[in-house]
């Protein structure tokens, strides 16, 4: 007697059988899998712009996209064995933090290049990587031709401040004073400022004005507000 079980059983072995990917297929599909994340590895190491440069989470990249696409093949055999897999999944959390917002970016990309090249569709991951390469390159390359800068002044009296907003004035694109700090010695002041690359001598003239103790100049990579 064909009971619902005794169905589903043997419909389970046919499909599974089936299903088997060939060894070919499988070295195919990691072989692009791995050429196409070397290719991920490359834009990652051109357009870093943080602070340290992390050569194991490159790498991890790469076998991000691997070990995907070894998934996706997987699940792509057999349907029982896809919900299996997910229920498997649903249990890994990952603790890391990620510092710079754009690991991110890379690390979904790593993980979209798996799932599409685990599911066969080849020229897809082709394209759409070398289309997601080359406009992380031209951004990486695009400079703007100011730069931001934190300037933190160290002076005695007023007078010393009068001639300090001065010079920023005529030496300086734009500044914005971000804090100020009075203390019985002397007075410190944070601004935040734009100016041509280079262009950075008028923190000589900053601290040749009388009254003026300390003056510092330092790159700002964070957000600006305009």
């Amino acid at each position: 007697m064909n009971t619902f079980s005794n169905i589903f059983k043997n419909s389970f072995l046919e499909n599974f059988s089936a299903s088997q990917i060939s060894t070919v297929d499988t070295a195919i599909t990691l072989l692009i899998t791995f050429l196409i994340g070397l290719f991920i590895f490359q834009i990652y190491k051109r357009t870093f712009q943080g602070i340290m440069y992390t050569r194991s989470f490159n790498i991890s990249l790469v076998m991000i996209s691997m070990v995907t696409s070894l998934v996706i093949m997987a699940v792509t055999t057999n349907i029982v064995l896809s919900l299996g897999m997910v229920g498997a999944l649903s249990i890994v959390r990952f603790r890391t933090a990620i510092k710079d917002p754009m690991d991110i970016v890379f690390m979904f990309w790593a993980i979209a290049v798996g799932i599409v090249t685990g599911a066969s569709f080849y020229l897809l991951a082709v394209i759409g990587s070398l289309i997601i390469g080359t406009i992380l390159l031209v951004f990486a390359n695009f400079k703007s031709q100011t730069s931001p800068f934190i300037l933190m002044l160290s002076y005695s009296n007023s007078e010393a401040e009068k001639a300090i907003t001065d010079l920023l004035k005529d030496n300086v694109k734009r500044y914005n004073v971000k804090s100020k700090t009075v203390t019985d010695q002397n007075i410190e002041l944070s601004v935040e400022l734009r100016i041509k690359t280079g262009e950075i001598e008028f923190v000589n003239k900053l601290k040749s004005i009388p009254g003026v103790v300390n003056a510092m100049l330092v790159s700002y990579n964070g957000d600006y507000a305009a």
